[in-house]
């Protein structure tokens, strides 16, 4: 990785943090397998590990760019899953999208119904209305 990748820090953190887990995982797995001093000797070794890696994370920290919306920070704030935010941001976005298809479609029928009366009710102007229909995207009412 380049000094320059934007994504380093990111990518840095994420190992640390996998460190850390590995640390507290091995402290479980010593302190329920307790078989006296060595154990206490290694349990010692590996909070000093977990001590140095959480300083390496609170270097890295602040060189980590990420913007999360305010919404999702709440959800987190009130205890809930963040993944509901995604799945009901999902469907707002869902039905949104079909409103404007439906109103896209009825703009789009519009356009072709005044074509239709404009063509008939001054049939001069139907090149006219024809190449405004086409330019925008519709289809000439036949």
């Amino acid at each position: 990785m380049s000094a320059k990748d934007p994504d380093a820090p990111i990518l840095t953190a994420e190992a640390q943090l996998k460190d850390i887990v590995q640390n507290l995982y091995n402290l479980i797995v010593q302190s329920y397998d307790h078989h006296g001093n060595k154990t206490h000797e290694a349990m010692k070794r590996e909070i000093q590990s977990l001590i140095q890696n959480l300083v390496k994370l609170s270097r890295t920290a602040p060189l980590v760019k990420i913007t999360i919306p305010p919404e999702v920070t709440n959800y987190v704030e009130n205890s809930r899953n963040p993944d509901i935010f995604t799945r009901e941001f999902v469907e707002t976005v869902q039905r949104m999208n079909q409103m404007l298809k439906g109103r896209s479609d009825a703009l789009r029928m519009l356009q072709e119904q005044i074509a239709w009366q404009l063509t008939h009710a001054i049939p001069d102007l139907k090149d006219d209305v024809a190449r405004a229909v086409e330019s925008t995207g519709g289809r000439v009412p036949v």
